[in-house]
């Protein structure tokens, strides 16, 4: 999986955006192998998001991806360590360069059509209908 993402990143490397996406890839990569396959999570940056009941699955690694952040934590700065309440999600540092790198995308995106530089004008109304979009999906999320 990583082979094909790396090869679509390096096919795109035109866009400078995605080396935040590199970025946070490596840093999610470093603290995940470091950790032995397991995403630390931590504890109470889950309910300061809202999340409640994980408790027990992390501590018994029932969950194949994560594990509950302790003193054995490896890297525990890089895990998901900080929370965002508005979305109930706790995220690590990888996880908001990786998002940074794709909305920088879609907006290199926006302002280009066909190798070309759109004016001014249209490429901030292109920006700005992309950010409605996406608050208006965060709104209407359950």
């Amino acid at each position: 999986m990583l082979v094909l993402v790396g090869y679509g990143l390096y096919q795109n490397r035109h866009l400078k955006s995605l080396y935040l996406v590199v970025l946070g890839l490596g840093l999610n990569t470093m603290v995940i192998v470091a950790n032995s396959g397991h995403m630390p999570v931590s504890l109470s940056a889950l309910k300061r998001a809202g999340v409640e009941g994980w408790e027990d699955i992390l501590k018994t690694r029932s969950d194949a991806v994560h594990s509950l952040l302790d003193e054995y934590t490896r890297l525990p700065f890089l895990g998901d360590v900080i929370p965002l309440p508005p979305l109930g999600k706790a995220v690590s540092l990888g996880d908001l360069f990786i998002l940074a790198g794709i909305a920088g995308v879609v907006v290199e995106g926006a302002l280009r059509v066909g190798g070309r530089r759109l004016p001014l004008r249209q490429a901030a109304l292109r920006v700005l209908a992309f950010l409605l979009l996406v608050f208006l999906l965060l709104a209407l999320r359950p």
